[in-house]
């Protein structure tokens, strides 16, 4: 296990907008950064990180957490594993107490497969460098190719030997599991039972994930042999789900982010050549249709995407869905087509990246257009081809998710289809009313449970409630109270210095300081309040063992507890969706913050639950009137009614007086 110390020292180290900053792109706003939740679908960002917090939370699903939390979600790590890999993005040693059999082998299952696949990424490399075999093929194709020394090693080339088992002994010589070798499908077994390597003389391109480790491979033959497949790829595996891969993504995603646009390309050349030519913003799909899952990908870092094409009128159409879920996704998509010829890679390696750039900036046209353009010249002088057009491109359009620029799209399109604009708006207001009726009947067959900003969906898409919605006004107070605690409890405040002696009308009373929660604990205690919600009343609890040893409440105590369920509620209590801008105060606009009212703001929470519970009172005493009372009982109920009415008077002036303040 991992020494709790360690932990500690690693996640305040860790910089919650850097380790959330490899995955998502992430804007400035106020003292927080925003941008698009990477664990649901959004359009809007509604996900939240707080610096200065080290804290992250989606108002959009829920999910809310720590750097380590954020990994685990994310990358689906372990707790040990997510804490390992921030100790090593910063540098700090990880030093484990000893484990339990169960523990090891529990760790061993999951990373040996990285560690397999990362074996076989150094030995492919090895072998294209360092023998003979390697030198005479693998390395001379790639040099033929124009690939530098430089690309070869930012993309980890390397080349599976023409041998039935040379990966597969040089693993089980390093004493690697075989086992671990199939479950990533770099070997598999024959009719005979025998295992032997997948790969076998060919050119390896290593497929990493978002955190640069390594997943699978893909890798070309160099032979000329024409039923032998030119490209095969891992199949899919724990660690390996292509739908969920772009290859050179973990490359790219920097220079996406800088210049807010990615370039989508099919091959592994494609990318190294543009690459290579100083283009690096650029993704390939590997030969497979787009998805969705790799579409959110992209949109995590732009909602810009230019799809790059080589000419070929069969393979444009076939990717014509893909782009239709691009558009689905609210994103912006232009397609640039190279010269008869030419394809990404080819056109890179005679044009330097400035000139790659300019024809890519200057051919660029929306996806809509070049759709209807492209299909519009079969279809001249055939009715029916031409109606069939309109319908598709009509399809299309009613994809995109904003109005305006649909709208925008029809007066385009009727245009160059040469028809009637009230024509194609009508059929588009057909497909949406249709898709809207498919959609309530299928929210009717399965309805699904109402979510607020305190849910999240756990992975098999269930809703699980991190802290239930506040469902009257003493709830409210009781998370107001904990939020206090946790955000101000070791803030100080001026208070009001108790006295027994009966001070002059005209002297003031002596103030004295006192933190948050010393003050707060201290009058809930002398009315004897208890919390009735019990996720509160946990972390109350344990707020005043704290006070009581004479610690301070930390509000990253709780962000970290060791209780799921704790760290949750204290990451969505102080999770704040709206932030004040720093440019207000360059202004000169000064608006008034909690901090600068906090004694105003405790006062308030203190009297309101002071408040619920004499209605509480009340509310038993009144009960016990309905009871056959003895005359002395009956004097005995009225004369305490007449008491918690008072009470109730004079809080209720308290509260008034604190909120007109």
């Amino acid at each position: 296990m991992i020494p709790q110390s360690t932990i500690d020292q690693i996640l305040e180290a860790a910089r919650i907008e850097e380790v959330v900053g490899d995955y998502v792109s992430l804007k400035k706003r106020g003292t927080n950064l925003i941008g698009l939740c990477p664990f649901h679908d959004e359009k809007t960002p509604s996900f939240n990180v707080s610096p200065t917090k080290g804290i992250y939370k989606c108002f959009g699903c829920g999910k809310a957490g720590t750097s380590v939390n954020f990994l685990m979600d994310h990358e689906h790590l372990s707790f040990p594993e997510a804490v390992r890999f921030l100790g090593k993005k910063y540098g700090i040693e990880v030093a484990e107490e000893e484990q339990t059999d169960e523990q090891k082998e529990a760790d061993r299952t999951r990373e040996s497969l990285y560690i397999v696949s990362g074996f076989a990424q150094r030995f492919f490399t090895e072998t294209l460098h360092e023998t003979d075999e390697g030198k005479a093929i693998g390395l001379t194709y790639l040099r033929q190719r124009g690939v530098s020394p430089d690309m070869m090693e930012r993309f980890l080339i390397g080349f599976a030997p023409d041998k039935w088992d040379g990966l597969l002994k040089a693993a089980t010589d390093q004493g690697y599991n075989p086992e671990f070798l199939d479950q990533t499908g770099l070997t598999l077994s024959g009719e005979d039972g025998r295992r032997h390597d997948r790969f076998r003389g060919r050119v390896m391109f290593p497929i990493r994930n978002l955190s640069g480790r390594v997943i699978g491979f893909g890798g070309r033959t160099l032979r000329t042999d024409k039923k032998t497949a030119k490209y095969i790829n891992s199949p899919e595996s724990e660690i390996y789900h292509k739908s969920n891969v772009l290859y050179g993504l973990f490359e790219a995603r920097k220079a996406i982010v800088d210049e807010d646009s990615c370039y989508l390309v099919e091959g592994y050349t494609d990318v190294i050549s543009l690459h290579q030519a100083g283009v690096e913003n650029v993704v390939a799909s590997s030969g497979t249709s787009l998805t969705e899952g790799q579409i959110r990908l992209i949109r995590r870092y732009t909602p810009n995407i230019v799809i790059l094409y080589d000419g070929d009128a069969a393979g444009i159409k076939a990717s014509f869905r893909g782009l239709d879920l691009i558009l689905q996704e609210g994103m912006n998509v232009k397609v640039v087509l190279f010269p008869d010829g030419e394809d990404p890679d080819s056109f890179s390696k005679k044009h330097p990246g400035d000139e790659v750039r300019t024809f890519i900036r200057d051919n660029s046209k929306d996806f809509i257009s070049f759709k209807t353009g492209l299909l519009w010249e079969e279809a001249k002088g055939d009715p029916i081809k031409k109606a069939g057009l309109i319908k598709d491109i009509v399809r299309t359009i009613a994809l995109i998710p904003d109005a305006i620029v649909r709208s925008v799209y029809v007066k385009e399109c009727a245009g160059i289809l040469d028809v009637e604009e009230q024509a194609l708006v009508s059929e588009l207001n057909k497909l949406r009313r249709d898709k809207g009726r498919q959609k309530y009947k299928r929210s009717e067959e399965a309805p699904w449970p109402e979510e607020d900003e305190y849910t999240e969906r756990t992975p098999d898409n269930r809703v699980h409630s991190l802290e239930p919605p506040v469902q009257d006004t003493g709830m409210y107070q009781e998370r107001e109270l904990i939020r206090l605690l946790l955000q101000y409890g070791g803030n100080e405040i001026l208070i009001e210095k108790s006295t027994e002696e009966e001070q002059p009308a005209d002297n003031k009373p002596e103030m004295v300081p006192m933190t948050v929660a010393n003050f707060m604990i201290g009058e809930l205690q002398a009315d004897g309040i208890s919390l009735r919600h019990e996720g509160y009343g946990r972390i109350f609890d344990e707020i005043c063992r704290l006070v009581s040893d004479g610690e301070v409440p930390d509000e990253k105590q709780f962000f970290r507890h060791a209780d799921p369920t704790v760290s949750a509620t204290a990451i969505d209590l102080l999770s704040s969706r709206y932030v004040l801008s720093e440019n207000w105060e360059k202004r000169g606009i000064n608006v008034e913050t909690e901090e600068m009212v906090l004694k105003k703001s405790v006062y308030k929470v203190i009297y309101s639950l002071k408040q619920n519970h004499v209605m509480d009172m009340i509310h038993q005493n009144q009960e016990k009137l309905k009871q056959d009372l003895s005359d002395a009982e009956l004097a005995e109920v009225m004369s305490m009614q007449n008491l918690l009415n008072l009470a109730k008077v004079q809080i209720a002036s308290q509260l008034e007086r604190v909120i007109l303040k």
